[in-house]
Parts: C-alpha cells; structure tokens; sequence
C-alpha cells in the first residue's frame, strides 16, 4: 500500500461496499444533528444581527428585538409546518427542486436548485466564520485571524464529511446535544437569577448608543423599512429546514415519518433557544453595534478603535455565569463548535442535491458517484472549495456575508409552497374518499399558509437586502441556473449524436492499418505483431523523413530484420512529425471515404512519474490530433519497462499490509 493510500484509509476509515449503503442510514437522534444543527445555531448569531440592525437608530428601537423575535418565530413555525408535508409526500431526497420540477416545470425546479445550491455555500461561510468570531472571543491569540481559523474549521469539516453521513452524523451528535444544554441551561439559569434579582448587567450595559446620522431622523417609512431589515436579518433562523426535505433518503424507515417528526423537534427547539435569547440579552441590556464608534463611553467619549466586541451570546454568558467561570467556556466552546458543525447541514444538502442533478443532466456526472465511504465526494470536495473561497474574500465577517444570506433559501421555500400547493390540488382532483380529501385539503391550506408567509419574507429580503449584498446572491443564482442550463443542453447534443441507426451497424468497406514507426526494437515489432493478428486489409508502415541519414540507417535496418510489411518514409522538410502523418492519414480517408483507417503507435510503460516525462511525448501529441480525426481508430500498443513490474509489484503490495495474515481477510476484500 503507498503512502498516499495509507493516508486516504486514516483521513476516510475502510472502504464501503454498495451493499452496505444501508448501515448508513440515520435514526431521528442522528439526524437531528446531522440536519438541524444549521438552525439551531442560527441562535448564535440571528439574535446579534437583529440587535445590529436595530442600533443602528440607537437604543430606543431595541424595544422592538422582542416583537420581531415573535414574528421571526411565527414564520418558522409556519414553514416547519409547510415542510412537514412535503417530506412526507417527496422523500426521493429531491426536496424543494422536485417540488417544484414535478408541479411547476423544469425552469422552476432549476431556479429552486440554483437557490439552494447558493444558500448552502453560504450557510458554510456563515455558520464557520461566525464560528471564527467566537473563538477569537475565548482566546485572544485568534483575534485578527478569524480566516485562517474559518478555512482551517472548513477542511476539517470536509474531512469528516468525507468519511460518510453516519460517522459525521455521530461524531456531531455530542456536541449538537451539548449546545443545546448549553443555550437552554444559560437562558434558564439567567430567567432564575433575574427572578430572584440577582441577574448582573451585561459586560456592555454600561455604554451608550449613539445612532448612526442616517437614523436620527426617521420619518414612519424609513421606521418600517428599518423594522423589516431588522426581521429579514433575523430570518436567518429559518435557513437549515429545508436540508431535512433534501435528505430524507439518509434517515432510517418510516423515512417520511422520521424526518417530519426531525422537523418538529427542529422547530420547537430552534424557536425557545431563540427567544430565550433576545429576552435574556434584553433583560440583561446587551449592547451590540454595526459599528464601534457608535459605542459612548459613560463619560461621553467613544470606545477606541481597536475596541473587541463579544457575541450576544458571549455577554450573557461572561455575565449569568460571573461567579462560575467554566460555566462561561463551556458555552463559548460549544457555540463555537455547533456553529462549525452547522456547516454539517449543508455539508449533507449540498452533495445529494448536487448528484441528483447531476442524475438529471443539469451538472457534471461525477458529481453522482459516491466515493469510498458511499459519501457523494465530489460534491462534498467543491462545496468546501466555494465556502473558502467566499471566507477569504469576505474576510469571515458574518455582517458582511449576513446580506447575501438567506435570499436563495425564501425563493425555495416560496417556489415549493407553491408547488405543493398544485400538488394537493391534483391529487384532489383524483381521490374520492372523503377522508383522504380532508387530509388533502388540510395540507394544501397549511402549504397555502406557508406560501403566503414565505412570500411576504421573501419581498421584504429583496426590499431590505438587495443593496447591501442580496444582488451578489441574485447574480450567483442565475450564473447558476443558465450553468446548469448549459451542461443539459451539452448532454442533450451528446445524446442525439450518440443515438444509433440502423447505418451505424454497417461494416466499414476496408481496414487500412498504419504502424508508426521511430526504430526497429522491441515495441516496434511487438506492434507490428498485434497489427498482423486484426488481419486488416491493407498493411503499411510509417516513419517521418526529419533525418535522411537516420531514415536511411532504420530503412536498412527493416529490410535486414525481414519484416514482412512495407515501410514508407513520409517526407517533412520543416522536421515535423505529427503533420506529415495527419495528411497521410487524410489522403487515405480522401480516396477512401468507407475505409477505417486503424493507427497502431507502440508506447513504452514505466513506473515513475518522472520517466513519463522522457518517453511517449509524440506519441502523446499524435494521439491528440488523431483522436479528432473522423474514421480514425488510434491503437496503443504497450511495451512494460522493467520500472512498470516494480510499479505493479507497489500496487499489489496493498493486499499484504503488516499484520494481513494474522488479521485475515479485510472487510474491503471481495467474496
């Protein structure tokens, strides 16, 4: 086994057979990690940009945080309801893009695809760099260094992701469970203190906030439009739902009722952690702000510039647990950790999305293959790639990338409620038990619901966030949807070409064979060989005339040697040699249009990247150009150098690892 092998079976674990696919099934206590880790963080950072958004006209708007937190909450509950639906009713694991592909059309489905495909980027980038902030919160040797710890969390991330969905699955399991005792037992422990009265002040209690000089004055509609940014940044709670409609096939059966059930709990917990929350940070008067120089010392004068503001959650915990400093790094550590981890979601969503589209012609085909860990790598792999990217160029700060969130997630969601709605509507048209009417009828008023209040977010996200960074995300979605758009059209030609005819199955009138040429050796004869065995029509060989002198020593040579085929010496007075065997190749199709024309070009094997260097060079060039020739068939005739038995002797060395005796066959070995 060589070192690059060894090192893939440490990073991935054993290899999986097809078969096994099943092991890696999740139950409801595994997927709710796996899937709602997403959502459940938002908690770390949704509150925080409702409060930035809100100071932005000074403290006074901060009595709002509530009455937006309820409403935020309100529009989760009614997509969680809405999705319960849909995951019961498409459990394919295409979610919102088969929604919409099967009831609304094939445009539909693709702009719900280039949505999600967008969002679940920048759920990674959100989610890592937000994690990055709150460890340059614990310690203070990150601060500044937010990205290279985002890009760090990111690969790391994708390395578990690589060793399949169950493993990933467990091995966040314990850190997702212990967010949530953390967030709750934070909001709980402060709920008690408060009532006994002796919750403290946050660590920024103590300083004013002055708005910014576009906020003084706000008329009632510069009021409203300051109301809805605070709420559609506060919507960002709601992104992480729709990965458990895209993942139903991962959950163990009944899947359609394990993953409603999943979105159920997602919901409930997702919503009391958030409102807990935004009542704690209130009561305990956190100050957070889009920009420090807002900040009003309580002598009057400004916080300096080099001025660290903590997290929201990070007050109320450095301030609920002021007597109880564990209690302060345990959750720091595990909000920092869930928020890497909530990358998870999309890390699940992203790759099976991507091979179903893959499957329908509208990405490339090796996004479909599973790798050694039956995980879609391929998708895994350029996920992480576009979220490192959009790290280092945003420099990991989730304000900035704040803006561009949450836009492709409210067109799927809209999209979909819509196209669930046509869906009931069919299937009522169909059914005539009364029972099963109601239960349709049911459904299509929740999907209707959910459709009215999915739209209204949406406009409000476009209204409010368009400027500040949603157009970025806009943009990203259409190059998405006319990519796609484009590799379906490319496969569509390759098909049509590819269909057969009953022309097709003709024979060719002739087999000319050419054998190239360069010296009379071993390879030469070995091909001359393998061509006289096809027994073609006509037999010729071929070398290039770039030196008289040598062309006339391998001319005496062939003749000394016996060969009993005819060796031709093409003329090359600028010393080429790929051309002159081109248009001998042409000239022949030329006068035989019916004729195959069979090349055979003897290559030598090695077995060190370096000899590949020194050999087969024209050969490569010649294959090249030929390849692009009609009624060409190109033949490698190889000769094994004595470097390719040692290379082949590295290779099966992988079957006799130490200690294979002792251990007996491996899991890996085929019956």
């Amino acid at each position: 086994m060589g070192i690059g092998d060894i090192g893939k079976r440490v990073l991935l674990g054993r290899k999986l057979r097809s078969g096994q696919l099943g092991e890696t099934l999740l139950p409801k206590r595994v997927a709710l990690p796996v899937f709602a880790s997403d959502a459940m963080s938002s908690v770390a950072y949704a509150p925080d940009e409702i409060f930035l958004t809100l100071t932005l006209a000074g403290l006074t708007f901060y009595s709002y945080s509530w009455k937006v937190g309820l409403v935020v909450a309100l529009v989760m509950l009614a997509v969680v309801t809405s999705y319960r639906q849909n995951v019961q009713a498409y459990q394919s694991g295409g979610g919102d893009y088969e929604v919409a592909t099967v009831n609304l059309g094939a445009n539909a489905g693709l702009t719900v695809a280039s949505a999600l495909l967008v969002d679940y980027v920048l759920t990674v980038a959100v989610s890592i760099s937000a994690a990055a902030q709150y460890a340059a919160t614990a310690v203070d040797a990150l601060q500044g260094h937010e990205v290279v710890v985002a890009v760090v969390a990111t690969v790391f991330l994708m390395a578990m992701n690589l060793r399949g969905v169950r493993e990933s699955g467990t091995a966040f399991a314990i850190p997702t469970y212990l967010f949530m005792a953390a967030i709750l037992g934070l909001v709980g422990w402060g709920l008690i203190r408060y009532l006994m009265g002796n919750l403290p002040a946050a660590s920024s209690a103590q300083y004013d906030v002055a708005p910014q000089e576009a906020y003084t004055d706000l008329s009632k509609l510069a009021m409203v439009f300051l109301l809805m940014r605070a709420f559609s940044s506060g919507c960002a709670a709601l992104t992480g739902v729709e990965a458990i409609s895209n993942g139903v096939p991962a959950f163990r059966k009944p899947k359609g009722r394990n993953a409603a059930t999943t979105l159920l709990l997602l919901g409930g917990i997702a919503i009391t952690m958030a409102l807990g929350i935004i009542a704690l940070a209130n009561l305990m008067n956190v100050r957070v702000v889009d920009d420090v120089a807002q900040l009003i010392e309580p002598d009057g004068t400004g916080v300096d510039e080099g001025f660290h503001q903590a997290p929201v959650v990070g007050q109320l915990a450095s301030g609920v647990f002021d007597h109880f400093e564990p209690g302060f790094y345990f959750v720091t550590v595990v909000t920092g950790l869930i928020l890497v981890l909530a990358a998870n979601t999309a890390f699940n969503g992203f790759p099976v999305l991507g091979s179903i589209l893959a499957r329908d012609g509208y990405l490339p085909r090796q996004l479909h293959s599973r790798g050694d860990r039956l995980a879609f790598s391929n998708g895994i792999f350029l996920l992480a790639t576009f979220a490192i990217v959009l790290e280092v160029a945003f420099d990991a700060q989730v304000t900035r990338l704040i803006q561009l969130y949450i836009v492709g997630v409210f067109v799927s969601f809209t999209l979909s409620q819509a196209g669930m709605i046509r869906h009931w509507t069919r299937h009522l048209s169909q059914e005539d038990d009364p029972a099963k009417r109601r239960q349709m009828q049911r459904s299509r008023a929740i999907n209707t619901f959910g459709l009215a209040m999915t739209a209204v977010v949406l406009c409000i996200v476009l209204a409010t966030k368009f400027l500040a960074g949603a157009y970025i995300a806009i943009i990203a979605m259409a190059v998405f949807f006319f990519v796609m758009k484009a590799i379906r059209h490319h496969y569509d030609l390759v098909a049509r070409e590819l269909s057969t005819s009953d022309a097709d199955a003709a024979l060719p009138s002739r087999v000319h064979a050419i054998i190239l040429v360069s010296k009379v050796h071993k390879p030469t004869l070995r091909a001359v060989a393998y061509a006289r065995a096809t027994r073609p029509n006509t037999l010729e060989a071929v070398t290039v005339d770039v030196d008289p002198e040598a062309t006339a020593q391998l001319m005496a040579a062939w003749d000394e040697a016996g060969i009993p085929v005819p060796l031709k010496a093409l003329d090359s007075p600028y010393r080429e040699i790929t051309k002159p065997i081109l248009e001998h190749v042409k000239n022949i199709r030329r006068t035989s249009p019916r004729d195959v024309v069979a090349v055979y070009i003897p290559e030598y094997v090695v077995g060190r990247w370096w000899e590949q260097l020194l050999h087969n060079q024209s050969a490569l060039r010649l294959k090249g150009r030929l390849l692009f020739t009609p009624g060409v068939m190109v033949t490698s005739v190889p000769f094994q150098l004595r470097s390719s038995a040692a290379a082949e002797e590295r290779a099966e060395r992988a079957d006799f690892v130490p200690g294979s005796v002792r251990r007996g066959p491996s899991d890996d070995a085929q019956p």
